[in-house]
C-alpha cells in the first residue's frame, strides 16, 4: 500500500505580504494578490478602466454620499489560507479602513467592484477566484464590469462559499444594486469604454 502526500509547498501569508511589497517597489506597477492559496498577478489597468473606476466612484457618490469608493484597497479575503486580494475598488463607509495596514479587514464593505482586463488571466481570477473569496468573507455585493462581453454582473446573498444570486445585464441597460445598496444606476456610458 502506498500514500500520496500533497508536498506542493504552500506559501505562508506572512510570505505574500513580503513579497508583494517588494514587487511593488522593484516593479512599476506590478501588484499580487493571493487566492485560494495561488500567487496571482494583477493586470495593470488602461485609461478605460480608469474611467469606469471613477465613473462608477461618482455614481456612489450621488446616492449614497455617506460612503466612498475606495480603490485598490487591500483586503484579507478567505479564512482558508488566508489571502489577499486587491479589487478595482470597494465601497465602504468613509473612515472604514483608517488605521488598518496594506491589507485591512473586509467587515466593512459593502461592495467589491472588479472591471476586467484584456489578459489571459482574467477569466479565471474575475469570474471564478474573486467571486468565491469574496462570497466566503461575506461581502455583500460583487460587481462585475465584463469588458470582454459587454456585461454587467451583480453577485449578491453570500452564503460563505458563493453567491447565491448572480444577476446579469447587457451594456445599455439600468444595473440593480440589491441591499445594502438598494440604488440603480444606467450603463449606457459603458459601451464608450470597451475595445
Amino acid at each position: 500500500m502506498s500514500i500520496m502526500t500533497d508536498r506542493r509547498p504552500h506559501m505562508l501569508t506572512e510570505e505574500f505580504e513580503t513579497l508583494a511589497r517588494i514587487a511593488a517597489r522593484e516593479v512599476e506597477g506590478l501588484r499580487l494578490e493571493f487566492i485560494d492559496g495561488k500567487l496571482g498577478v494583477k493586470a495593470v489597468p488602461d485609461g478605460d478602466h480608469d474611467r469606469i473606476v471613477v465613473w462608477l466612484s461618482r455614481i456612489c457618490m450621488q446616492h449614497r454620499p455617506e460612503v466612498w469608493l475606495h480603490v485598490e484597497r487591500g483586503l484579507k479575503v478567505e479564512q482558508y489560507r488566508s489571502g489577499r486580494a486587491r479589487p478595482d475598488a470597494s465601497l465602504a463607509p468613509d473612515g472604514a479602513f483608517e488605521g488598518q495596514g496594506e491589507w485591512a479587514d473586509p467587515a466593512p464593505v459593502l461592495m467589491v467592484v472588479e472591471v476586467t482586463s484584456y489578459d489571459s488571466d482574467t477569466d479565471e481570477r474575475d469570474r471564478k477566484e474573486k467571486p468565491r473569496a469574496y462570497a466566503a468573507t461575506g461581502i455583500p455585493v460583487y460587481l462585475l464590469i465584463d469588458r470582454d462581453n459587454c456585461l454587467v454582473h451583480v453577485h449578491s446573498e453570500p452564503d460563505g462559499q458563493l453567491y447565491e444570486t448572480v444577476r446579469t445585464v447587457p451594456f445599455g441597460k439600468d444595473v440593480e444594486l440589491p441591499d445594502p445598496l438598494g440604488f440603480t444606476f444606467p450603463t449606457e456610458p459603458l459601451k464608450d469604454w470597451v475595445r
